[in-house]
């Protein structure tokens, strides 16, 4: 008779997988998106103000500390939930997120899920459940996590992309390369460069 509620517990097995794999997805297009305009951000500071070697190790482990921290939180946290590594929603919060998304749904698999944990199971408790289960069933709970609202972050991963092809077609990318040295180089004492130049125009120096 368990047969139907253990559908159910394989779907919400399935939709749990699914929601994380989404969070994946979604993490990785933030992670590159942020972590790239943090890096740009941090070589513009360079290119600009060329820092001290003090100051250019202040901003070198700044600029790491934080790129650890959005890696942790966009591609780690997710990584330890979808294998279980980390406690992350239980049966309950997939089923009110997948509540909110099928009308038809509502309460019904919350109410079955908190049916089943009554300690005093009876024959004609384990006959409801399965009921409420049975009618359950041809709802496709994984549908409830759709991987193409996704495509929405991807505006924030073309902004750093754009603000890059800008300079190599103006032909101004060397500030990207130039600052990055210095950048990673941080003990190393950089002179900016002066603000003049000399020409010699006598061609026999006399």
């Amino acid at each position: 008779m368990a047969g139907n509620f253990k559908n159910i517990q394989g779907k919400l097995e399935q939709f749990i997988k699914r929601y994380y794999t989404n969070e994946l997805l979604k993490g990785t297009i933030l992670f590159f998106a942020i972590g790239l305009l943090y890096l740009i951000g941090t070589l513009l500071i360079e290119y600009f103000l060329w820092l001290s070697p003090i100051a250019r190790t202040i901003l070198f482990w700044v600029f790491i500390a934080v790129e650890i921290s959005l890696f942790a939180k966009f591609i780690l946290f997710p990584i330890a939930k979808l294998f279980k590594l980390q406690k992350g929603i239980d049966y309950k919060e997939a089923s009110q997120i997948i509540g909110n998304h099928f009308p038809e749904v509502n309460d019904k698999l919350l109410n079955v899920l908190q049916l089943n944990q009554d300690s005093s199971q009876s024959e004609l408790l384990e006959a409801s459940i399965e009921q409420k289960s049975a009618e359950l069933n041809p709802i496709p709970f994984k549908l409830a996590v759709n991987f193409n609202k996704n495509t929405k972050y991807l505006k924030y991963a073309a902004i750093p992309i754009a603000i890059l092809l800008l300079s190599f077609v103006t032909g101004k990318i060397n500030w990207f390369s130039d600052s990055y040295e210095r950048v990673v180089n941080y003990n190393t004492a950089y002179e900016p460069p002066a603000p003049f130049q000399f020409f010699v125009v006598n061609e026999n120096l006399k």
